[in-house]
């Protein structure tokens, strides 16, 4: 007897569950919201975390202290030997840096990529280079400037293209950036005399030409690929370009946090641009540790 009112009170628990379960009604409201875009948790970390501002500017604060030991050291050097053609001695100094993600912030360019659900397209950048309106990296600008102070010659070498160098010199100018000739902007397409890149990414002839002229005493940048030409750009492609001058990393060479894209993030999809979003993700996922 004790069991017979649950029993008889079992179908109508069954039926309510059920009712909370179906679908909703034609012409309800469906609850909406952003739509989800992978870039989003690095872009808002660029710009809005205090610790990206910190470890930029510690970067470069670093860096200001090995450049005061390279420039009292005649031998130092901070080229690879395959980017050094000549002997260095007796060359007036310079740094080789980045643009991109090292000078200059263009994280509005990926912020407004993420709120339209875009991708990057050669159009939609040459129109964001073009607007000149691009800031400074944090710490980048006092850099430059001590840097230069003491007679130091900044080469830019970056891989917007060669055509893009006028909006990118009158962008870096207009910030204060010490680039009294446009010489110094050595963008992707730049020829340099018996010197050939496997592909027109890299920046081997480029640092190579600057070598020649002159001492390179650090290089900076948000990639590996700013410092030494990586030929194969795999994970471990990626670890045995960097092995031989593991000692160099915050001494000679800086590298700067670069989370919104990369050569790091094509190596972890095979470089295989021709899959699409889900493939490209499902490829980032594969690599993840557990």
């Amino acid at each position: 007897m004790t069991l017979s009112r649950p029993l008889r009170l079992l179908p109508l628990v069954l039926a309510l569950a059920a009712c909370q379960t179906t679908a909703p009604r034609e012409g309800a409201p469906v609850a909406t919201g952003p739509a989800a875009n992978d870039n989003l948790n690095a872009v808002a970390w660029v710009q809005g975390s205090l610790e990206y501002r910190l470890v930029a500017g510690q970067t470069w604060r670093q860096a200001l202290l090995q450049l005061d030991r390279a420039l009292k050291n005649p031998a130092w050097d901070a080229l690879a030997p395959a980017d050094r053609g000549n002997p260095a001695t007796g060359l007036p100094p310079a740094v080789i840096v980045d643009v991109d993600e090292t000078m200059l912030d263009n994280s509005p360019y990926q912020a407004a990529l993420v709120r339209d659900g875009a991708v990057y397209d050669d159009a939609s950048w040459d129109a964001w280079v073009q607007q000149r309106r691009a800031k400074p990296v944090p710490g980048a600008l006092e850099f430059a400037r001590i840097a230069a102070a003491q007679g130091v010659t900044i080469f830019y070498v970056s891989n917007r293209t060669d055509a893009q160098g006028p909006a990118t010199v009158d962008n870096l100018r207009a910030l204060g950036f010490p680039i009294p000739d446009p010489a110094q902007y050595l963008g992707m397409g730049y020829q340099v005399e018996d010197c050939v890149d496997p592909k027109p990414s890299d920046k081997g002839c480029r640092r190579r030409h600057v070598g020649r002229s002159h001492r390179v005493l650090l290089q900076i940048g948000d990639q590996i690929g700013d410092m030494v030409s990586i030929t194969d750009n795999s994970l471990s492609g990626r670890e045995q370009a960097v092995a031989p001058f593991a000692p160099w990393i915050g001494e000679r060479w800086f590298v700067l946090p670069g989370p919104t894209y990369g050569s790091w993030e094509s190596a972890l999809y095979d470089n295989d641009r021709s899959l699409d979003e889900a493939g490209r993700r499902q490829r980032k996922l594969d690599h993840l540790r557990y």
